[in-house]
């Protein structure tokens, strides 16, 4: 959970990093020789360094001071012109409306070397700092087509980039553990870090099997993220006014998706109701009939603040006039039936956008545990939905570390080949 404090919302990534060297503990100890780590997790935020020490505790994407850097970077280089240069929808988190606000605030100033989530972990790992394309393509300040930092955008947006780490390619070795760290967690001298597609959307393309040429992946946890993997960025106008964000994917691919809101809302729903879990909230979802304007826009800023999930849902309703599905169930139903309306209406665009004909829809994450979700998606955008696996973004972590090694090669369809042979996936078709 986030910390509140006077200064905003920020990541308690101390702890963060402490309960990551107890799982390194403890795999070492019941598996003996650990041979390398690989660090994944969701993009946008980071941290800031001088000489080596951490400026201040990491802000999470849901404080509200980028929506001041937002503005400020637009008013030095336009979103069609951004767009064109990093292919990212500019949604106010993304890294570089961030820093922007760190810029106003003279923090950059300060520091000397600006780590995303998953390369900082590394760096405390290892002692060594890098980053690579697919963590890096979250923050706005990578070239969606060379999948290099653009000294175009730092210049135009003031970002220095003399605090901008070293790219490797994804599958590289970072480093070895460093000697403090193998003390401390009681690793040998030669386990390694390996770069692997630390941006966790990326890691789970990586994993989702796509059976049928051409389909779609959904990578559905607290947020949800849809798209299909292409040669090149798309960087149209039609793209960028549809909302779609072109993302690096491995080997040098591309991840053409939409970010939406996935179970987040779910989830505080549930948070709200204590006495329940989350199985029969979703048997009782099952039998609620909601009426045809009961449904919500997913994507509402008023679903990122801070807060009861539930007064949001009642505010979204109330300022239209409409009325509200009662009780916790019918919440549920009603953004069960949201979400998989704004996945079938990604689907569409995605189709006109990438001028291909999608066959299927693979959900991996937590969605694909949620039938109800999935079938709602089936239903409502009239295509076959794959369900599986589960730990998308942790398979595709291992996958990566395990050709890195030598130990399986090949390119992604080889390894969504191992995927395909070793999970099992359940399919629901439209109704």
């Amino acid at each position: 959970m986030p910390l509140t404090l006077p200064s905003g919302l920020h990541w308690d990534i101390g702890r963060l990093f402490s309960e990551i060297g107890g799982a390194l503990r403890d795999v070492g100890s019941r598996e003996g020789n650990l041979i390398s780590v690989g660090v994944d997790s969701w993009g946008a935020d980071y941290g800031l360094f001088h000489r080596g020490r951490l400026l201040g505790l990491p802000f999470t994407y849901r404080d509200p001071r980028a929506l001041r850097g937002l503005e400020a970077t637009h008013r030095r280089i336009d979103a069609a012109t951004l767009y064109r240069h990093n292919g990212l929808e500019p949604l106010p988190f993304n890294s570089l409306y961030q820093l922007s606000e760190d810029d106003e605030q003279g923090v950059l100033d300060l520091a000397d070397l600006f780590l995303p989530i998953p390369d900082l972990m590394g760096y405390w790992l290892t002692s060594v700092a890098s980053t690579e394309p697919t963590i890096a393509s979250t923050t706005g300040l990578l070239n969606a087509a060379t999948q290099t930092w653009d000294p175009a955008v730092m210049n135009r947006a003031g970002i220095p980039g003399r605090i901008l780490p070293p790219l490797q390619k994804t599958g590289d070795s970072l480093a070895r553990v460093s000697p403090q760290v193998q003390s401390a967690f009681g690793l040998p001298a030669t386990t390694r870090v390996i770069k692997v597609a630390s941006h966790d959307t990326a890691a789970a393309a990586v994993a989702a099997p796509l059976d049928e040429r051409n389909s779609a992946y959904l990578s559905c946890g607290t947020w949800a993220l849809i798209g299909v993997e292409i040669s090149e960025p798309i960087t149209s106008d039609a793209a960028r006014s549809a909302g779609f964000t072109n993302e690096a994917g491995l080997d040098g691919r591309t991840l053409l998706q939409k970010n939406l809101m996935g179970l987040g809302l779910i989830n505080d729903l549930v948070k709200e109701n204590p006495d329940k879990e989350l199985a029969p909230l979703l048997e009782q979802a099952a039998s609620v009939v909601l009426r045809p304007d009961q449904l919500i826009d997913p994507s509402d800023p008023l679903f990122l603040r801070p807060g009861r999930a539930s007064l949001a849902i009642i505010e979204w309703f109330a300022r239209r006039e409409r009325p509200v599905p009662a009780g916790y169930p019918a919440l549920i139903r009603c953004v069960l039936e949201s979400l998989a309306q704004a996945f079938a209406e990604a689907i569409r665009h995605l189709e006109v956008i990438s001028e291909r004909s999608i066959p299927a829809i693979h959900i991996v994450g937590g969605g694909a545990q949620n039938t109800l979700l999935c079938q709602a998606t089936a239903d409502r955008s009239g295509k076959t939905v794959i369900a599986g696996p589960v730990e998308a973004s942790v398979i595709g972590n291992v996958l990566i570390q395990a050709r890195s090694l030598g130990m399986i090669d090949g390119d992604n369809e080889d390894l969504r080949n191992v995927v395909r042979a070793s999970f099992r996936r359940q399919r629901f078709r439209p109704r």
